[in-house]
């Protein structure tokens, strides 16, 4: 079992949620990794608009494979988190309120949890297949070009996931070398 969200009450989510909490998380995310970060970057610091609301928003750092037939995606498992820790505190300043991952944060990232009550989620590693049973719907909707590093919306349902980072201070990589 787990404590049912939706994506869209992911900021009042957040407060309530500790390390180790189980989630089922419904509802819209976006993947992005380290080359639509540097474009999310070059955007807003050329004054452009996101291709997607920042504020309250859930990003999934996967690069998710093509999709076989009749499906909407294929394999789609998280990517190491701390590659994203340099852009991290500043989309999180900017109203991001859920980051899903793997591995552990730089401190600067989990000050910046706090800062923002926001969350960190961890995905299972090497589970891409489980990850893809939850995914209802894909949409590119930003650089296409990067192939699997482009953005993509995505419509999920009961994705499985546990709270890694807290808005509370809490962590599960704790005392773990």
């Amino acid at each position: 079992m787990g404590i049912y969200i939706n994506t869209q009450n992911i900021a009042e989510a957040a407060k309530t949620l500790n390390a180790g909490d189980k989630i089922l998380l419904s509802g819209t995310i976006y993947t992005a990794r380290d080359a639509a970060h540097k474009r999310l970057f070059a955007m807003l610091d050329q004054g452009e608009a996101l291709p997607f609301e920042m504020k309250d928003a859930s990003i999934y750092y996967a690069g998710p494979t093509p999709a076989p037939a009749n499906l909407p995606i294929g394999s789609c498992g998280p990517t190491t988190s701390s590659r994203m820790d340099v852009f991290a505190p500043r989309l999180l300043d900017l109203g991001l309120k859920c980051m899903i991952g793997k591995g552990d944060r730089s401190p600067e990232v989990i000050e910046a949890i706090r800062r923002n009550q926001a969350v960190y989620l961890c995905a299972i590693g090497g589970a891409g297949a489980l990850a893809a049973k939850c995914v209802r719907s894909l949409k590119v909707i930003a650089f296409e070009d990067l192939g699997c590093e482009s953005i993509k919306q995505l419509t999920i349902e009961n994705f499985p996931l546990f709270a890694a980072i807290d808005c509370h201070g809490g962590s599960l990589f704790d005392g773990l070398v």
